[in-house]
């Protein structure tokens, strides 16, 4: 009797290692499709002047966009826009669910998506026109 509960103990013990082993499997492959999958969805974009007032800023110039791109007249920015009429943090583009997301930042005079103002999340698409003050960007996707 003692050999057999012995033998159980020692099948158990078994069973118990061989699930932890493939358990730790599936999560280091998965891991790995993460990874791997975070690096091909990486969004690519930019923002380029279509129009403005400010000398400091000219039209066709282009800004590339990170993952969260904040945008406004501090320099802490990742893109400072020198318009008068922008706020100092004014929007934020943010890439999230494979679409970009555009926010204002509770900017004083507003930020206009095609002509309409932005009072929340919204998605952007390539070739849409955002306006801050004398400044109007378009997306464009590569």
């Amino acid at each position: 009797m003692d050999v057999i509960l012995l033998g159980l103990r020692l099948l158990l013990a078994l069973l118990l290692y061989a699930f932890l082993a493939a358990v730790l499997y599936m999560l280091w492959r998965d891991l790995r499709r993460a990874a791997v999958g975070h690096d091909v969805a990486r969004p690519v974009g930019r923002l380029v002047v279509l129009e403005t007032d400010e000398s400091d800023l000219t039209v066709d110039a282009v800004f590339p966009l990170q993952p969260v791109t904040s945008v406004g007249r501090s320099p802490t920015n990742t893109i400072l826009l020198p318009d008068t009429y922008a706020s100092g943090q004014h929007f934020l583009l943010s890439w999230r669910e494979g679409q970009w997301w555009l926010e204002d930042l509770g900017s004083r005079n507003g930020t206009l998506l095609n002509g309409t103002r932005v009072t929340g999340p919204t998605v952007v698409s390539a070739g849409d026109v955002i306006r801050v003050g004398h400044t109007e960007l378009r997306l464009e996707l590569e």
